[in-house]
Formats: structure tokens, C-alpha cells, sequence
């Protein structure tokens, strides 16, 4: 059973005691020792798995490069793993290099609820420290299930993006929290922590917003380095601003729901085991969440109706309306008011997050690929283009309350979908959750975490150093401190070419 923590805002004179504070309250699930499940310990597994897959294929693209080569110029012992090379790196460093790789090309795991996330942002600061600590992997699969069920635990329960806050302040928390539980810090140093990895960690979602940027792969880094170098600082007896959620000036206050905001936050009970890990999923396709099960969808459509795919069959469609939730429409759809989601000189970023743009193309193309699928060449298709101009969003309520529903079973992210041709027929087909999805038609397993990884890292490294690090993580409860140096991957050295020139 989990404990349900009220949490709201407190008047200075209110002496708010510590013990009762959320950070507190987080920093005691950090510390307690409780045993990781085998179910929890086998997903762990999956995700480093599936994180280093996306790093190690994105090695080569410029926010990668640029990171990477910052990291580079902080060599040190004993030091962090950075993808794509060997050498040591500052522990915070290779958090950051490696945060970018992982969340570049947008393609790891996800939790959807109150607020989104992508907790698999957890493992590169959690591992980084862990190398550099000397830690085994049994101590490394605790810290990593820390972090997991304290970012889920506060995606379920406090909405960051409602007030415009992008989603990585509760990664920072988090991330601390894991840290916490790797280093066996005590409940005064991890609070300290918790604290200030939060407040560094607040910014606004225009990062999400218009013409995205790289910092869309870089914000989570961010928050993962201020996660190690908070850490650091609450070591050196350092502290942090008390308190950080409920205080009249703090994040609840002024960034959330404002002082009169009441939340019920559900932490573990101590001794129960920690699990949310296994509430999250991963992504078969390089885009966006919400955006899988739409790629699915037009997959399907595209065997079903193949004259779509050409060009005369786009030139027959007047239009095709998405009917799917606020969040998608709102965030990804025609809801946003971007132009910029129909612009075909657009940043991949940008497209990552336009469904009538990722629809479109996996209806014409019957597929979805992590570099193919976003080519300026692709976007820029005439036919494509026409036929992208006449997608639209609208938001129905019954698959918003489905998206926020409870209820594993009933839970969706998909929604309908309606392509009226000019001769007024109509195909009209739904889908509530995206095939790799638990619930849908072809849930991720080991198998599938496997082939991922193989197919992400075949144009990036040689087969032996493929099945190596494949060999190893999956012994990751056994694995020593020397062993866990290599859950990294190393590149070909000819695919990497020296990153840019900044201040270091």
C-alpha cells in the first residue's frame, strides 16, 4: 500500500518541520533499504538497454557531438563513461554528454499522467556517479528504481506543463533521490539534495513551443547534472531553500497551483518495495509519445489502403481529422497554434512534435525511421506536403478522459481518425494505445529491447562490442565495480569527427 502525502502551500510563521515537507518525505523513500523485485530488476535491465541503444545512435548528431566534446575537456579519475569513447570524465560531465545522447533522438521511455515524462532521463546521472564511486550493479539496480518511482510518483500527482513548467523539475528531484540511494547517503543530505536539484531545475516549456531547439535534448542533461552537483554540494554540508515546495515563496506558490493548491502525492510506505518502473513504457518509434500509436495506426492504413501512399492517391484526400485528446491536440496537434508544425523547412525537433507531419509520412511511407523519416528531402516531398497541410486535430472528450483515466485498461493515447476523400467517402479507423504498448499488439519484451539495441548500434559499432556490452548488462545484478565501466558503448573511431570549440 502507498502512503498518500497532502501536500500544499505554508505561511513563513507556519514553521513547516522538516519531517513534513515532500522533499523530506521523498528523501525517506530514497534511504530505505527495501529489496528491488526481480520484475523490477529485469526492467531496469530493459531500459539501460534501451537508453544506451538511442545514445549510441546519436552519437553523431551535432547536440551529441557538442556535448560530448564538452565532457572531453573535463577528463578525470576516477571518473564516468561518456558514449562513443573511451577515456574517464567528470561525473557530472558524462551525466550531461550522455543525458543529450540518450534524449536526442527522442526514442526512449515514457510515464503520462498529471504531468509527462521520460524517467529513463534517471540513468545516465545515476549511472555516471556510480561508475565514479566505485558501486556494484545490485546498488546501481536500487538507485535507478529510486529514480524511477520518485519522477513517476510525481508525474502522477503534480501537473508541471498545466502552468507552463517543463517537465524535468521532477526529474532533478529524482535523480537526486537515486543518488541518494546509490551513494547510501542519509536523510538530512539526500533532503539537502532534493531541494536544490529542484530549485535549479524550474524553467518554462518554451523549450516545447513554436521552433524547438537542440535544448529540448539538452534540458533533461541539464537537469541530471544539477542532480550530481547538488549531491555534491549537500556532501560538503551545503543546504538547500527550505521549504522548496510549500514554502510562500516556493515552487507550489509561484510556478504551480498557486497557495491555496492542495495536492495528494502517493509515495511507497516504507519497506515496500519500489515499482513504478514497470508503469512505464517504451517507444518503438523516434517521436514524441503520443505520436506512437498514430504511427502505428498509419501503418496499418497504409497496407489496408495502399493507393494513399501516391501521389494521385494524396491528391484524393480533402481532408483528415484526428480526433484525440487535449494533450495531443494541444501540444503536437493543429491545438498548439504553431505554424511552425506545418512548416516543411522545419527543425527536426520541431517535426518530432507534429502529428499531422509523423501521420502523413507513415501513411505514405508504411514506416518510421529515426533519421530517414525527419530528412529535410522528406518533409519537403510536394505530394507529402499537400497532403500534410490537410491533416488537422481536434480534441475529443472521451479520449481525454481516456488519457487521463486511472485505470490501466481504459488508459489511451491514441484516438480516431477520419480521411474524407474528395469523392465524399470516408475511412475512418481508431486505436487506443500504441503496439509496443503492454496492452497493445506487440508488447516490448527482452526480445524486443534486444533488437532495438542491435538495429540502433549496427551503423555505430563493430558486432563485438555490440554483443559485449549486451553480455554484460544483462548481468547487471552481479556485476562488480570495475564491471560497470562497461556498460558504456564505444563508436568506430572513424565515425567521429572532433566536436566544436566553446569557452573550455
Amino acid at each position: 500500500m502507498v502512503q498518500l502525502h497532502e501536500v500544499r502551500v505554508h505561511a513563513s510563521d507556519e514553521n513547516l518541520a522538516r519531517e513534513d515537507q515532500l522533499a523530506w518525505k521523498i528523501a525517506q523513500v530514497a534511504v530505505d533499504p527495501v529489496a528491488v523485485t526481480d520484475e523490477v530488476t529485469d526492467m531496469v535491465i530493459n531500459r539501460i538497454i534501451d537508453n544506451a541503444a538511442v545514445a549510441i545512435a546519436s552519437v553523431t548528431r551535432p547536440p551529441a557531438v557538442a556535448a560530448r566534446a564538452q565532457a572531453e575537456d573535463h577528463p578525470y579519475r576516477p571518473g564516468s563513461t561518456v558514449f562513443g569513447i573511451p577515456g574517464r570524465f567528470g561525473p557530472e560531465w558524462a551525466a550531461w554528454a550522455n543525458g543529450v545522447a540518450v534524449r536526442e533522438l527522442d526514442y526512449h521511455d515514457t510515464f503520462l499522467a498529471a504531468e509527462y515524462s521520460h524517467p529513463g532521463d534517471n540513468i545516465p546521472p545515476i549511472l555516471a556517479v556510480a561508475q565514479h564511486a566505485g558501486r556494484t550493479g545490485a546498488e546501481l539496480t536500487r538507485a535507478i528504481a529510486t529514480g524511477y518511482e520518485i519522477q513517476i510518483d510525481l508525474a502522477a500527482s503534480i501537473s508541471l506543463h498545466a502552468h507552463k513548467i517543463d517537465h524535468v523539475a521532477h526529474l532533478g528531484p529524482s535523480a537526486a533521490a537515486g543518488i541518494g540511494t546509490l551513494l547510501g547517503l542519509d536523510t538530512p543530505i539526500v533532503f539537502q539534495t532534493i531541494g536544490q536539484a529542484l530549485h535549479t531545475t524550474t524553467a518554462t516549456r518554451q523549450s516545447r513551443k513554436g521552433e524547438i531547439s537542440s535544448w529540448k535534448a539538452y534540458a533533461p542533461a541539464f537537469a541530471g547534472k544539477m542532480a550530481v552537483e547538488a549531491v555534491d554540494r549537500a556532501m560538503r554540508g551545503q543546504t538547500s531553500p527550505t521549504p522548496i515546495y510549500e514554502g510562500e515563496d516556493g515552487v507550489i506558490a509561484w510556478l504551480l497551483d498557486g497557495p491555496d493548491a492542495r495536492y495528494q502525492v502517493a509515495l511507497p510506505e516504507p519497506g515496500e518495495a519500489k515499482r513504478a518502473i514497470i508503469d512505464s513504457y517504451t517507444k518503438e518509434h523516434s517521436a514524441e509519445y503520443q505520436a506512437q500509436a498514430w504511427i502505428d495506426l498509419a501503418r496499418r492504413l497504409h497496407a489496408e489502403h495502399p493507393s494513399l501512399a501516391t501521389p494521385a492517391g494524396a491528391a484524393s484526400v480533402e481532408r483528415i481529422v484526428i480526433h484525440t485528446s487535449n494533450h495531443t491536440h494541444s501540444v503536437i496537434g493543429s491545438g498548439a497554434n504553431d505554424p511552425q508544425k506545418y512548416d516543411p523547412a522545419a527543425s527536426r525537433e520541431t517535426l518530432d512534435h507534429s502529428i499531422p507531419y509523423i501521420f502523413t509520412v507513415a501513411l505514405q511511407d508504411g514506416e518510421w525511421h529515426h533519421e530517414r523519416s525527419y530528412a529535410p528531402e522528406r518533409a519537403a516531398r510536394p505530394d507529402t506536403v499537400a497532403l500534410w497541410w490537410k491533416v488537422v486535430t481536434t480534441e475529443d472528450p472521451e479520449w481525454t478522459r481516456r488519457y487521463h483515466s486511472l485505470d490501466p485498461a481504459e488508459k489511451a493515447f491514441g484516438g480516431l481518425v477520419e480521411i474524407v476523400l474528395a469523392d465524399g467517402t470516408a475511412i475512418v479507423d481508431q486505436i487506443a494505445v500504441a503496439d509496443a504498448h503492454p496492452l497493445g499488439a506487440r508488447p516490448f519484451a527482452r526480445e524486443q529491447y534486444l533488437r532495438k539495441f542491435r538495429t540502433l548500434a549496427a551503423p555505430v559499432a563493430t558486432p563485438e562490442e555490440i554483443e559485449r556490452f549486451l553480455g554484460l548488462v544483462q548481468r547487471l545484478p552481479e556485476l562488480g565495480p570495475d564491471d560497470l565501466a562497461g556498460l558504456t558503448v564505444t563508436a568506430r573511431p572513424d565515425l567521429l569527427l572532433p566536436g566544436p570549440k566553446g569557452l573550455f
